[in-house]
């Protein structure tokens, strides 16, 4: 029986690339092969590629009050399907040139919810969607405390509108289970707190 993982990038062949668009974020076309499970060459065939810079994204935990601060926000992809495009998120931002994701996470905790975080604890590191886009999340916990969390913030210049809640964490994981949180890194966030939760609450304090 053949392992997984058999295949290396370098087994990849790209014959072309090019640019067909490049606004806020950029498209690119590639002609590529690559070998195939049954031994066989894949033909060149083309594929469009959403170039994508990486993001940080963080859920904000008080293990004390057992309580967490999610972002709501207008989100142009949510917009035309059977619910509010207003959704319920992480602490979140695109990751600079020369920026570690916890510097990213500090940054954007500050400007999207007044927040700092100590300590930081990974979660995971996903792709969004690797079948044609670059973006890999960086997904944290972060301790906080919520006693004088909420609010509205947002960069202005950057057409940011947020409000921050304050919100249990069995009303977040609730809110998972009845479909009103349906973004992927607040899910996984959260549903990682379900599991870490104990340890969270005995550790952190």
């Amino acid at each position: 029986m053949a392992k997984p993982f058999q295949f290396k990038a370098n087994d990849v062949k790209v014959e072309k690339r090019e640019t067909v668009f490049q606004g806020f974020f950029r498209m690119d076309k590639l002609w590529l092969t690559h070998p195939r499970f049954d031994g066989r060459d894949m033909p060149v065939f083309t594929r469009e590629l959403f170039i994508r810079g990486d993001a940080t994204c963080v859920l904000p935990y008080d293990p004390e009050r057992d309580e967490v601060v999610l972002l709501e926000q207008f989100r142009l992809g949510a917009l035309g399907r059977d619910q509010s495009p207003w959704l319920l998120e992480l602490v979140a931002g695109m990751n600079e040139d020369g920026e570690s994701p916890e510097e990213v996470a500090q940054r954007e905790g500050q400007e999207e919810a007044g927040l700092t975080f100590e300590p930081l604890e990974k979660i995971c590191d996903y792709l969004v969607s690797p079948g044609g886009s670059t973006e890999m999340i960086h997904l944290y916990c972060g301790r906080v405390s919520t006693e004088d969390a909420g609010g509205l913030y947002g960069m202005e210049h950057e057409h940011e509108d947020i409000r921050a809640h304050v919100v249990s964490s069995d009303d977040a994981i609730a809110m998972i289970h009845d479909g009103r949180i349906n973004n992927a890194a607040a899910i996984i966030a959260l549903q990682w707190l379900e599991l870490n939760r104990a340890r969270l609450r005995q550790g952190w304090q």
